[in-house]
């Protein structure tokens, strides 16, 4: 892949200014501060020289220049003429200080084959450390700094690009995931299968048997699918993630999740086919998402005791619902009557569980919609000003206190409901109505509107959006593959602040994980999801809760400033290197003399890299870092 771009600047003096032919004065003088320039250039670079060409892809290399070019009054210059090199100098150093240099370059050892498919904060030697009892083995353990890897997570041997999407959503290569188990496990459900050297997803599951499209359908007549009411949901035990998998082509995003190893790779195979999907589990642990941020839930066949614990879980699945949404289950305890043989249990157990899960649901102020088959739905209420008059006749379980709803990074869960915002009237959407897809995209979310994201105000969003259309336009003309339909389909956003970069992009066939770092303003999260956009709480000093080579793009916008004096930023390096694929591109903004310590990192990383001008011109501090991460496996010579 070759990242490459121009960059020419039209001179201010030019023949239009004077309203005709230039005089020989005026040439004059434009030569006079050519040759000034150019002088002063030579004199604060110490001479022109030109660095080690350096390719971004196979195959490719790309000039790097630090000269000055002068354009002449009389000259038109077009914006995408592939003549003139990009000036990728450092234009400005601290005052009275030259650039630090950067350090010196070291070469990252490739890690032991056993490592391909690792999951630093969901290790499962490590994970025999913590409690069995409820799943929190399971749940995110990050190592400690001694144990930490610093090497590079190797691809298995053989591995190849996925298919473009949408046929990666059928099919995908063995070699990118060599495990067999679910074909065998799942064979009867019709999850997956091997085809010769590829795996085919039929789009079966346990509880739609004819297909998600058939399952999705019978949903569709029960709940408003289709008006765009519903953008976002959450899948429980997503499996394979078909049910998320087929969303997509209604215009719904789904986040997909499930544990770590509950079955082999399952969350791997999702993002293989390009389908959103994070590992995670419900145990002690809030869900890394904040409250009022899915418009449906969904359970099929999960296997999560909701009706235990005082019904613990259903309480989190209520506080990540907005107000109004939808909780769907299908599966064990429901149409009982009709499947309890096959599930090997007693009419009355199931009868038990059942009874258990709509007393949870009913004191949580939820209405059942309709059950009907194998599929049973139940709403949550715009606001709780019912439900908090009824807490005098149902007392459990109560409202919370003093509890802050949106913090979920290693906050545990309470089996206490998340109050909604206040209300003025019975018939008010606490927290304010959301847009209709597509319009919620770029009208201004409620948390904005209302105030209450400090510092935010609705000018500062509908400039944010502006800058972005600006910003992923620049980033076209320079990453020629960007415009390349199939070439990329998983992006990850690691600082994501409003979902800018990912609302810029919403017309490609992609799909964008925007991450906010816990360290920053991560009250911005839940605009995300207002947006109708998809993302997760996320500290960069930890791993991410993905399996390697998932994304195809990393952005990350300011991400080393933010988290300059937090870890070292080779760990952070590390863990982007682990989740991007062979030959995915990584672009980085942040200040040129952090990216040149970035760059001198990352040439030892197996990368392709080069820094080009911010899309305001060379005399932005600002710079860009753009990378390829060259192909290779376990087995390669290089290792």
């Amino acid at each position: 892949m070759a990242v490459g771009a121009t960059a020419t600047k039209m001179h201010p003096l030019s023949a239009a200014a004077v309203g005709g032919r230039p005089s020989l004065l005026h040439l004059v003088a434009v030569a006079v501060l050519c040759s000034v320039s150019y002088l002063l250039g030579v004199w604060h670079h110490g001479g022109f020289s030109a660095a080690p060409t350096g390719g971004a892809g196979t195959g490719s290399s790309v000039s790097i220049a630090t000269a000055v070019s002068c354009v002449s009054p009389t000259t038109t210059v077009s914006s995408s003429s592939s003549s003139a090199p990009l000036d990728f100098a450092a234009h400005h150093t601290a005052e009275g200080m030259e650039a630090e240099a950067a350090p010196a370059k070291r070469e990252y050892e490739v890690c032991p084959a056993k490592y391909s498919e690792y999951t630093p904060c969901e290790d499962v030697e490590r994970s025999l450390r913590f409690p069995r009892d409820r799943l929190i083995y399971r749940e995110r353990h990050c190592p400690s700094d001694g144990e930490r890897l610093r090497c590079l997570v190797p691809a298995p041997k053989g591995y190849r690009n996925p298919f473009p999407w949408p046929t990666s959503r059928d099919v995908a290569w063995f070699a990118n995931v060599p495990h067999k188990e679910l074909t065998v496990e799942k064979a009867v459900q019709n999850w997956i299968r091997v085809d010769g050297d590829k795996f085919r997803f039929p789009g079966g599951g346990t509880m739609f048997p004819h297909g998600a499209g058939a399952y999705i359908d019978d949903i569709g007549k029960l709940i408003p699918l289709h008006d765009g009411s519903i953008r976002t949901a959450i899948d429980t035990g997503c499996g394979v993630a078909s049910w998320g998998a087929y969303l997509l082509s209604r215009n719904i995003l789904a986040m997909s999740f499930a544990p770590r190893d509950s079955h082999e790779a399952q969350v791997q195979f999702a993002l293989e086919r390009g389908v959103p999907a994070m590992i995670g589990v419900l145990a002690s642990n809030r869900l890394t998402y904040p409250a009022r941020s899915f418009d449906m839930a969904h359970c099929s066949r999960c296997l999560i005791p909701w009706q235990l614990y005082d019904g613990l879980y259903l309480i989190e699945v209520d506080r990540i619902l907005r107000p109004g949404g939808y909780w769907i289950l299908s599966g064990p305890p429901i149409n009982w009557k009709k499947h309890w043989k096959g599930w090997d249990r007693t009419k009355e157990d199931l009868n038990a569980e059942q009874q258990a899960i709509e007393a949870v649901a009913k004191g949580l102020c939820w209405k059942k919609i309709k059950e009907v088959g194998d599929i049973a739905i139940w709403q949550k209420p715009t606001n709780h000003a019912h439900c908090k008059a009824s807490r005098r006749l149902i007392k459990s379980p109560p409202f919370c206190s003093n509890k802050n709803p949106d913090a979920a990074w290693y906050d545990k869960m309470e089996a206490c409901i998340t109050p909604l915002p206040e209300v003025s009237d019975i018939k008010e959407v606490a927290g304010g109505e959301l847009k209709k897809w597509p319009e919620r995209l770029t009208a201004v979310p409620p948390r904005i509107a209302s105030g209450s994201i400090e510092g935010v105000t609705e000018d500062i969003f509908l400039q944010d959006n502006k800058l972005w259309k600006k910003r992923v336009g620049h980033y076209k003309s320079v990453i020629s593959q960007f415009g390349q339909k199939g070439r990329y389909r998983n992006l990850l956003d690691m600082n994501a602040k409003f979902g800018g970069f990912a609302a810029a992009l919403v017309n490609d066939p992609v799909w964008v994980m925007n991450m906010v770092p816990t360290v920053g303003n991560s009250t911005t999260l839940g605009v995300i999801y207002e947006r109708g956009l998809i993302g997760s709480y996320q500290d960069w000093c930890e791993g991410m809760s993905s399996y390697p080579r998932t994304y195809d793009l990393i952005h990350a916008d300011l991400l080393f400033t933010l988290y300059k004096d937090r870890c070292e930023m080779e760990n952070i390096l590390l863990e982007m290197d682990r989740i991007l694929r062979p030959e995915g591109t990584v672009i980085i903004r942040d200040d040129v003399d952090l990216l040149v310590k970035i760059k001198s990192i990352v040439d030892g990383m197996r990368w392709n890299s080069q820094i080009v001008d911010h899309e305001d011109g060379p005399l932005v501090r600002e710079k860009l870092l753009l990378v390829v991460k060259t192909y290779w496996t376990l087995g390669d010579n290089k290792q």
